[in-house]
């Protein structure tokens, strides 16, 4: 493949060498060049790729894709870009032959909702024969193959690649979670969105190696709509307008406001022994009833996401009706059963607005107590901790304060900032740093009538420290405590 192949869509100058160079493989990782590569020098948080030139040297590498001038050694072509990350980008796409281009592709955008809906619209679209590849917080799934994933939003590079083996596959139709770090980032410039979903924006994300304000936050989400056919939107978001004020889309709605385009009517909670539901009726564009096995009105609003946009492919009301009720989400108020005189829930709540939505919602079906478990992460904005530990402390009977990830930082440093969220509430509280002894704990004081969520794991199956990923999924921690309870 010749060089100039891959930068086709692109806008650039040749520094030295040839565009008719021959390449062999991509990279943007200097580990995975090999002889007659092309390097492309990212610009990183915390790695500079400029800096792995000589090395990559070393390794044969053909041509290396730079922003800014550097030295390199005569034998090797060097090619100019004004940003190497959207250069990448494009790059990928016509390495792998420009594989989005032949499936219909659905990113999912917004703080909170883009994992439950992307596995609704999932489901859905399977009811009628589509195939459907999947990108996004949990994993990849291509075909039966499923892939943990690192990033919400992987890096482009890996996004083509997956994408070509899902072409392969037989994949017709790809549905992604889009994150505000990959729009900024670049990560999915040059996909060609058939349709872009925007679910809420809360103030999520802001702070070191994230957004610098809200403002970026909100002008990073609204650069989906600027790339995709057809713009999918909660128009009861605050924030909707804003988002939309650039976009270059046909735009529809969906909400519970009279003027969305899809709404939902006559919504009613739905409760039996361990069973916590809600109902509705959709109306506007569509019309037929909804029960979803998913408490609260976060989950209206998922499944009005995944109605819309499986309109568009035709699926008919009775299939929506079918798969609506049948979807699950790991770690997305998950139940757990563990006694028939309480209820127990894992849930990925990890900020102050899916908490305060999920306890809020929660508190709505009347339960005797309302516990909640939660800590969270090091190594990110203290104001997260102070913000969680005011709702919990706010919206639940009582908080069990533990670890999650303390990264770099000492867990009881962590607790320490919750405790002083809790302090401007009234709210009763334990703190066990330990996560299996709080969940023991939860499990042998609960009490017939309550309602216990675990929050802020969700789907993870392992607790970092100090750099190392261990082993840790509550779900194996609640069987282990129970066993140990017997």
């Amino acid at each position: 493949m010749k060089l100039s192949q891959l930068l086709e869509r692109l806008e650039y100058t040749v520094l030295q060498g040839s565009d008719e160079t021959e390449i062999s493989t991509l990279a943007n990782d200097s580990r995975k060049v090999q002889k007659g590569s092309v390097f492309v020098c990212i610009s990183g948080a915390a790695v500079d790729g400029h800096t792995f030139i000589q090395d990559v040297a070393d390794r044969g590498a053909a041509a290396v894709v730079v922003e800014r001038e550097t030295e390199v050694p005569e034998n090797i072509t060097v090619i100019k870009v004004e940003d190497t990350r959207y250069g990448l980008a494009l790059m990928s796409a016509a390495y792998f032959g420009y594989p989005a281009d032949k499936m219909d592709i659905i990113g999912i955008t917004g703080t909170k909702g883009k994992t439950t809906t992307t596995y609704l619209i999932k489901s859905i679209l399977e009811e009628v024969g589509k195939k459907v590849g999947l990108i996004g917080t949990i994993e990849a799934v291509i075909g039966d193959e499923r892939i943990p994933a690192a990033n919400t939003t992987p890096e482009s590079y890996t996004i083509h690649e997956y994408f070509a083996r899902m072409v392969e596959a037989g994949c017709d139709t790809v549905v992604m979670e889009v994150s505000s770090q990959g729009l900024m980032l670049h990560r999915t410039a040059g996909i060609p969105f058939e349709i872009g979903i925007f679910t809420n924006l809360g103030r999520d994300h802001i702070g070191p190696n994230e957004h610098a304000d809200f403002e970026d936050y909100k002008r990073c989400k609204g650069l989906l709509f600027k790339q995709c056919r057809r713009g999918i939107a909660n128009v009861d978001d605050p924030y909707f307008a804003d988002i939309f004020s650039k976009a270059t889309c046909e735009t529809e709605t969906f909400g519970f406001s009279k003027k969305a385009d899809l709404r939902a009517e006559d919504t009613h909670l739905v409760s039996r022994p361990g069973y916590l539901g809600v109902a509705y009726h959709a109306a506007g564009v569509m019309d037929f009833d909804v029960e979803i096995d998913i408490p609260g009105k976060f989950s209206v609003y998922n499944s009005l996401t995944a109605i819309a946009v499986c309109r568009h492919f035709k699926v008919p009301a009775e299939k929506i009706q079918k798969a609506l009720k049948a979807a699950k989400v790991k770690g997305r108020i998950e139940m757990v059963k563990v006694s028939d005189e309480f209820t127990l829930m894992i849930d990925y709540a990890h900020n102050a607005m899916s908490l305060e939505s999920l306890l809020a919602t929660l508190k709505e079906y009347n339960p005797k107590r309302l516990v909640c478990l939660f800590g969270c992460g090091g190594n990110r904005s203290k104001e997260r901790r102070y913000e969680m530990g005011e709702v919990s402390g706010r919206l639940a009977d009582l908080t069990i304060i533990t670890s999650d990830n303390p990264r770099f930082e000492e867990p009881q440093a962590i607790i320490d900032d919750i405790k002083k969220g809790i302090a401007r509430t009234a709210g009763k509280y334990v703190e066990i740093c330990d996560r299996k002894e709080a969940i023991r704990y939860a499990i042998g004081h609960g009490q017939p009538g309550d309602v216990i969520v675990l929050a802020g794991k969700g789907h993870e199956d392992y607790q970092e420290i100090k750099g190392v990923k261990y082993p840790m999924d509550e779900r194996v921690l609640i069987q282990e405590v129970l066993e140990e309870l017997k």
